[in-house]
């Protein structure tokens, strides 16, 4: 079992940045990929970052790549997002995930992911 618990998130004008942080509590934070995605109002869920076990590999949807990086430290069981010129369009809450001993063909995929945190809003005004 993993409870997850994100923060960092806040209101930002557009070009702005912030950095949210995902702490995990529970067993053995090295054996899961983890994952961050985002749902904004009326829309699906989709995928925005993910990372190995190892951090070796890391993976990033086409909208946020070059904007956006994730980062982990297995030591301190965590997970961070640091996110670089924010849009209008990167409005939404951000859920962080996680994925017991995922290959690495499955970190973009939401439904393979077995853990959720709450959520933490992020809204980047115009």
């Amino acid at each position: 079992q993993v409870q997850l618990v994100e923060s960092g998130g806040g209101l930002v004008q557009a070009g702005g940045s912030l950095r949210l942080s995902c702490a995990a509590s529970g067993r053995s934070f090295r054996d899961y990929a983890m994952g961050w995605f985002r749902q904004a109002p009326g829309k699906e869920r989709e995928f925005v970052a993910a990372i190995s076990w190892s951090g070796g590999t890391q993976s990033y949807a086409d909208s946020v790549k070059g904007r956006f990086a994730i980062s982990r430290v297995n030591a301190e069981n965590a997970v961070y997002l640091q996110m670089n010129s924010l849009r209008p369009e990167d409005t939404a809450v951000y859920y962080c995930a996680a994925n017991y001993r995922s290959p690495t063909r499955n970190m973009r995929l939401g439904e393979t992911y077995h853990y959720w945190g709450q959520g933490t809003q992020v809204t980047v005004s115009s």
